[in-house]
């Protein structure tokens, strides 16, 4: 028997007027979804534990199995972990997004922040933005280190916890009232929008029209994390396929494999295809029991407010990720047991996350079901089937 998880980030959202009062995953045209609903158990899972702040990191921990409230030591670090920072017990990891600020003449508190992946920038393009921040900013307390697109790391050699807040929270907001109470990281970011506003880069994104990578944006700092052992913890041997250093980084902490898919970029425009056959690539011929395909384009769609592209993002996972992924398991004759669902919702209406259950679907290509719902977010709630500790859903795909 093979396992695998295929996880639309942010996919859930709220019935939407111009939607006929539908969800995107209930408009969005999804066949393949549509026909394993049929055969799947479906049913809501609360991720996000109570008094937890909702995000991508503790949802996606509980999705994998880990209690939050036991494992849960800060967004950064995981991702600090994918790209091979050597953190110390004393230092802690702080997000630096590359973000888009307003650039009208006033002072920086009053300025608006616009977009938190700045257009999904290039990390290629993003990698030179940073390496002139660092070259002015960085030392032997504050290191910056490079990510993916937007999103790279800071680590502050015997920081502090200290509370920030996400860009994706605060959009169309100006920023005076969520800059950090710590006057070093308050003046850095305010420098490096100084550095970057007139960058070459950002000179040409603006010519054609694009957002420009203006400033650092700190946020989710926590300490070095301490996870489990994926297969000592559940006895299978897992393999990540993710475009986002936080879950391959959440991959690593535990011991799991991480694919690197071409063209992976976390964006609408990303490689759906090589993620699936990364995925078969793993359970059918590298000797996996497990695999976990992390799209985070539903997520990204939803911070931009774009009801047409969260749509589209969904449709794209259902025809380009799950549709090569259940033909070719089922022409190879595996069984296998599936589990889609999201890891919180992004509703277009607040542009960020909140901390709402989630509709999950759970097939087993060894005894389907005959069943009438859909899968969705409505169906989920009318299923009776309610799973209140997000942890502990993994147990469910694992119980045969």
């Amino acid at each position: 028997m093979k396992y695998i998880i295929v996880l639309g980030d942010g996919m859930a959202d709220e019935p939407i007027e111009e939607l006929g009062n539908r969800t995107p995953l209930a408009y969005a045209k999804t066949p393949v979804m549509d026909a394993l609903s049929k055969k799947s158990e479906i049913g809501m899972v609360h991720t996000i534990p109570d008094g937890m702040k909702p995000g991508s990191d503790t949802a996606n921990l509980a999705v994998l199995g880990y209690d939050p409230e036991k494992y849960y030591s800060g967004r950064s670090p995981l991702e600090a972990l994918s790209i091979g920072v050597p953190m110390k017990d004393t230092d802690i990891a702080l997000r630096c997004n590359i973000v888009t600020l307003s650039e009208e003449e006033v002072p920086f508190g009053e300025k608006t922040i616009l977009d938190h992946s700045s257009g999904e920038i290039s990390t290629e393009d993003c990698a030179v933005l940073l390496e002139a921040v660092k070259k002015e900013l960085g030392s032997e307390i504050y290191q910056f280190y490079v990510g993916t697109s937007y999103r790279h790391c800071l680590i502050w050699d015997k920081g502090e916890v200290v509370e920030l807040t996400p860009p994706h929270d605060v959009l169309g907001q100006k920023i005076g009232q969520y800059l950090p109470a710590d006057e070093n990281l308050r003046r850095m970011m305010e420098r490096s929008h100084e550095i970057l506003i007139n960058h070459p880069i950002n000179a040409e994104r603006k010519k054609q029209g694009l957002n420009p990578a203006n400033c650092c944006w700190f946020w989710g700092a926590g300490t070095k994390p301490m996870l489990d052992s994926f297969e000592e913890k559940t006895g299978k041997k897992g393999m990540m396929v993710s475009a986002v250093d936080l879950l391959k980084g959440i991959a690593v902490g535990a011991g799991m494999g991480v694919s690197i898919v071409e063209g992976a970029n976390g964006g609408l425009h990303t490689n759906y295809e090589g993620k699936a056959e990364a995925a078969l690539k793993a359970v059918l011929e590298d000797g996996y029991d497990f695999a976990y395909i992390h799209v985070e384009a539903p997520d990204e769609m939803g911070h931009q407010g774009s009801v047409e592209k969260k749509v589209q993002a969904i449709e794209y996972l259902d025809g380009r990720v799950l549709k090569p992924l259940t033909e070719r398991l089922d022409a190879e004759g595996t069984d296998y047991r599936l589990l889609v669902l999201p890891d919180h919702p992004t509703p277009i209406r607040v542009r960020t996350h909140t901390a709402d259950s989630v509709p999950y679907l759970l097939y087993d290509s060894t005894a389907p079901l005959k069943r009438e719902w859909d899968y969705n977010e409505a169906a989920g709630r009318e299923s009776g089937n309610y799973v209140a500790e997000g942890y502990r859903l993994i147990e469910c795909l694992f119980q045969k």
